[in-house]
C-alpha cells in the first residue's frame, strides 16, 4: 500500500511540474560581445541602424542603467551563469583557448535553475570559461567537464573566442567534423614544427594585425590568432560562416524544444562584434563603419533570424527575450579593421557619453545597452533608469520560477525581477564592477568609488582610457556622468561608506 501511495505520489508530482513547465514562456539570453552602450540606433546612434534590436527595444523595456560585472569578457560570462561576481575565484580573468572550465560543476547555476523547472537547456556560440580538467585538454575526445557539467543539455559551441585557438567548432563537448587522422594539439607556448604563423607569412593574410597585440600566431582563413595549433584542418572553421551556422543551431534547439513539449532556455552568445571581424560577405562593406560597424549589422541581422524563427513557430508571444553586451566597446583590438578611422570619420561613439570602453574601470567598460521583451507583460516602449546588473538574472529567474535557490550556498545574485521586467523601478541596492587589471569599483545611489590601482591611465594598444589611479576616486554619476570631477576629497563621509561596503563584501565569501 506504502508503494502505491509513494508512486502515485510521484506521478501526481511528475504531472504537476509538467504542466508548470508547459505554461512558462520560454527564456532566450542573447548575450553579445563587446557592444557599446551607444553601438545601437536606440541608445542614440545615428551613423548605424540596428532595426531589429531597436524591434525589441520599441516593444519591451530599454535599460538605461545597466551593467555587466567586468570590462571583459570571461568574467562577465562567469557571472552570469554562476551567479556570483568573478573576482571572488582565481582564475577568471581572459582565459586562453587551452583553458580548463573556471564555474565550479557542484553549485547552483543559471542553466541548473531553469533544468529544475523542467525546461530544455542549450548553450550556443562563444564559450570563453574553459573546458575540461586536465592539462593539456585531449581536443580528439569528449571533453568534460563543460556546459553540460553546468547545467546545459545542449551545447554548440567555440571553445574560447574567435582570435583563439582552437578554431573549432564543438556540439555537445566534441570537436566537430574531426578528422580522426589528423588529431588536434594546442598550445600557447611554443609553435609546433612546421606550422605557418602571422607574423612569419604576411603574404598569407587577409587582414593585418596591430604587431602591439600578438594576433599573429596560427594561421586560419587567412587571419592570424592567439596561440598555436597543430590538426585538425579538416574541422577548422571559416569566419563568414560563424552567423549562420550558430543560428541554425540556435533554430534547430528550438524546434527540439517544441519536440519534446517542454520550454526552452538559451544562452545564445553571438560572437560578433568580438575581433576578428570578419562578418558574412554579404555585410561587407555595408556600413561604411568597417568590419566593426559590417559585423554590428551582421549581429543585428542574427536577432531578426531569431525572431522571425520564433514568430513563425508562433513562439514568440511566449518566449522573454533578455539582449545585453558582455562589456563595453573597442576599436582596434588587434587587427588593423578600419574601425578607428570610419567612427572617426562619422563622429561615431561606441559608448555613448561615456568615458572608457573595454578593459577600462570607467563607465563605459561595464555600462551597456541591455533590453528585455515580453509580450503582453512587458509594456512596449518602456524605459527603465533603475541600476541593474546582469549577476541578478539567475534569483530573478529562479523567483519566476518559484525555484528556491539553496539556503546553504553563497550566491551574489539578488531577485530583482520586478525591476527586469519593468514592474517596478527598484534599483539595485549597489553593483560591483570589475576592470581589466582586476580594479574594483563600487556603485550605490548614483556615486561611485574606485578602489586605487596600477596602470597607465591610457590603455595605448586600443586607445581607451583605463580610470586607473593611484589615488581613491570618488564620482557623482547624476551630475558627472563622464566621470571628470575627483569628489573624494570634498566627501569624506562618502567615500567612507562606499570603502567600507565593498570591503565588507569583498569578506562575505
Amino acid at each position: 500500500m506504502k508503494k502505491v501511495f509513494l508512486c502515485t505520489f510521484l506521478l501526481c508530482a511528475f504531472l504537476v511540474t509538467h504542466l508548470k513547465a508547459q505554461q512558462r514562456p520560454n527564456v532566450l539570453i542573447l548575450y553579445t560581445d563587446d557592444l557599446g552602450y551607444g553601438d545601437l540606433s536606440c541608445y542614440g546612434a545615428t551613423a548605424i541602424s540596428t532595426p531589429h534590436i531597436d524591434w525589441l527595444a520599441q516593444n519591451g523595456l530599454r535599460f538605461t542603467d545597466a551593467h555587466c560585472t567586468a570590462s571583459t569578457c570571461t568574467p562577465s560570462r562567469f557571472s552570469i551563469l554562476s551567479g556570483r561576481y568573478a573576482w571572488r575565484k582565481k582564475g577568471t580573468g581572459i582565459l586562453p583557448g587551452n583553458a580548463n572550465l573556471t564555474i565550479p560543476t557542484d553549485i547552483t547555476t543559471l542553466p541548473k535553475v531553469f533544468k529544475r523547472a523542467g525546461y530544455i537547456t542549450g548553450a550556443i556560440g562563444k564559450w570563453h570559461l574553459g573546458l575540461g580538467n586536465t592539462s593539456p585538454i585531449d581536443w580528439n575526445k569528449e571533453v568534460s567537464p563543460g556546459p553540460r557539467e553546468i547545467g546545459f543539455d545542449y551545447s554548440f559551441i567555440f571553445p574560447a573566442t574567435a582570435d583563439r585557438t582552437p578554431t573549432v567548432f564543438m556540439e555537445n563537448q566534441t570537436v566537430v567534423g574531426l578528422d580522426t587522422s589528423d588529431p588536434i594539439y594546442v598550445s600557447y607556448e611554443h609553435p609546433f614544427a612546421g606550422e605557418l604563423l602571422g607574423k612569419e607569412h604576411p603574404e598569407m593574410l587577409k587582414m593585418k594585425n596591430d604587431p602591439m597585440q600578438g594576433h599573429n600566431y596560427h594561421i586560419v582563413n587567412g587571419i592570424g590568432r592567439i596561440g598555436y595549433m597543430k590538426g585538425g584542418k579538416r574541422a577548422e572553421w571559416t569566419d563568414e560562416e560563424l552567423g549562420l551556422t550558430f543560428n541554425t543551431k540556435a533554430i534547430e534547439f528550438i524546434d527540439r524544444s517544441r519536440e519534446e513539449k517542454k520550454p526552452f532556455f538559451l544562452y545564445y552568445a553571438i560572437h560578433d562584434i568580438h575581433v576578428p571581424r570578419m562578418p558574412a560577405t554579404m555585410f561587407k562593406g555595408k556600413s561604411k563603419l568597417g568590419y566593426r560597424g559590417d559585423a554590428i549589422l551582421e549581429m543585428d541581422h542574427t536577432v531578426g533570424i531569431i525572431l522571425e524563427a520564433l514568430k513563425q513557430r508562433g513562439m514568440l508571444d511566449n518566449t522573454l527575450i533578455v539582449f545585453s553586451s558582455d562589456n563595453g566597446p573597442v576599436l582596434n583590438d588587434g587587427y588593423l579593421d578600419q574601425s578607428p578611422e570610419t567612427a572617426l570619420a562619422e563622429h561615431y561613439k561606441p559608448a555613448g557619453i561615456y568615458r572608457g570602453g573595454k578593459y577600462s574601470v570607467l563607465e563605459g567598460g561595464t555600462r551597456v545597452p541591455m533590453m528585455v521583451y515580453w509580450a503582453n507583460k512587458i509594456k512596449p516602449h518602456t524605459i527603465s533608469n533603475a541600476l541593474f546588473t546582469q549577476i541578478d538574472l539567475m534569483a530573478s529567474f529562479a523567483k519566476m520560477l518559484d525555484e528556491k535557490l539553496p539556503e546553504n550556498e553563497f550566491t551574489d545574485s539578488r531577485d530583482y525581477f520586478s525591476t527586469l521586467t519593468g514592474r517596478q523601478n527598484t534599483n539595485r541596492n549597489y553593483i560591483i564592477e570589475q576592470s581589466g587589471n582586476n580594479t574594483l569599483a563600487i556603485v550605490k545611489d548614483g556615486w561611485k568609488y574606485i578602489t586605487p590601482g596600477n596602470g597607465p591611465t591610457l590603455l595605448k594598444a586600443v586607445n581607451i582610457e583605463s580610470g586607473y589611479s593611484k589615488e581613491d576616486q570618488l564620482y557623482n554619476l547624476k551630475t558627472d556622468p563622464q566621470e571628470t570631477d575627483n569628489l573624494a576629497l570634498k566627501f569624506p563621509k562618502k567615500l567612507l561608506e562606499l570603502k567600507t561596503l565593498l570591503n565588507e563584501t569583498r569578506k562575505e565569501l
